[in-house]
């Protein structure tokens, strides 16, 4: 499936701003099953100093930063993204959660899709007792990983709300576990708080959802905004599956990867410094626009 992506994000503020420096994770990758055919990251006012980098799990960087007063930023992606398909792959054919869980801690791999990188706490997804043990009864002895992890992001779907603007990106997932509600962000780590709680490696991935369904299918939840979801890993054999605890799936044709890291300090869409004495607000705009099928029914065009 190819998609037309566009994200305005916009602030105002309250008083003009002499200086700013901002990085922003905008800006798609190709991955596994992910395929950027173009993408451009429009900024007003125009940057004094623009940068591109990558980080280490490989998501693509923005630094820009802007030297004469403005009331305004606006930030706008276009780009266009093919999804494959996701290779089916039996849950069942996992290995055990202890032998995922032995095989993480004996990895040596240091690159950026190895499983040590999922199995401690951050400062954004403390471990929390009450959190593992009510990831704990998804892991029976000998149930294979990814039947397992299914499980607790079905039974996160069922005992969570999804309530937007019950929390923002500060609220720990231990508050949002104690109130049983949130929005993606939320129910994304306290997956993975409770994964890593019993040392199962766990990542958190930002991205987006298709905003129109296919005919007869419910709309999902967070497709107007960046989605959040998890990535487990299964093995050497699966590696690492996409889990979306917002809406109870796996992660799919519908979902568009942005950005991968430990948590969501890894993925913010734009951090940045400011000097200013006044408020500001922020407003985002989120298009995700299904085009055509499969890959080549359809010509190229330029992104405006």
């Amino acid at each position: 499936m190819i998609y037309e992506l566009r994200q305005e994000t916009r602030y105002t503020y309250a008083a003009a701003i002499p200086y700013s420096s901002h990085v922003a994770r905008l800006l798609p990758v190709d991955r596994q099953g992910q395929t950027v055919r173009q993408a451009k990251l429009l900024i007003a006012p125009t940057p004094a100093e623009r940068q591109e980098t990558t980080d280490f799990f490989g998501n693509r960087i923005c630094h820009f930063a802007l030297d004469r007063p403005h009331d305004e930023l606006t930030v706008r992606l276009v780009a266009e993204v093919e999804v494959a398909p996701a290779e089916p792959y039996l849950a069942a054919l996992t290995p055990p959660a202890g032998e995922v869980r032995a095989l993480a801690a004996a990895s040596s791999d240091p690159g950026a899709d190895s499983p040590v990188h999922g199995l401690f706490a951050t400062p954004s997804v403390p471990l929390d007792a009450s959190i593992t043990r009510y990831a704990a009864p998804s892991f029976p002895a000998r149930r294979p990983m990814l039947e397992g992890a299914i499980d607790l992001m079905k039974r996160i779907k069922a005992d969570f709300a999804y309530v937007p603007g019950a929390t923002d990106a500060d609220t720990s997932p231990s508050d949002a576990f104690a109130a049983r509600e949130g929005v993606c962000q939320d129910f994304a780590q306290v997956m993975i708080a409770g994964l890593r709680g019993l040392a199962l490696p766990a990542r958190y991935v930002s991205g987006y959802l298709r905003t129109e369904p296919p005919p007869g299918k419910a709309r999902l939840e967070g497709a107007d905004a960046t989605h959040a979801w998890v990535e487990v890993w299964c093995g050497g054999e699966a590696g690492w599956v996409g889990l979306d605890p917002t809406n109870g799936i796996m992660a799919g044709e519908d979902h568009l990867v942005l950005a991968i890291g430990r948590d969501y300090s890894d993925v913010s869409p734009l951090d940045g410094v400011i000097v200013t004495s006044g408020a500001h607000s922020l407003t985002v705009a989120v298009d995700v626009i299904p085009l055509s099928g499969p890959s080549g029914k359809r010509p190229l065009r330029l992104v405006e």
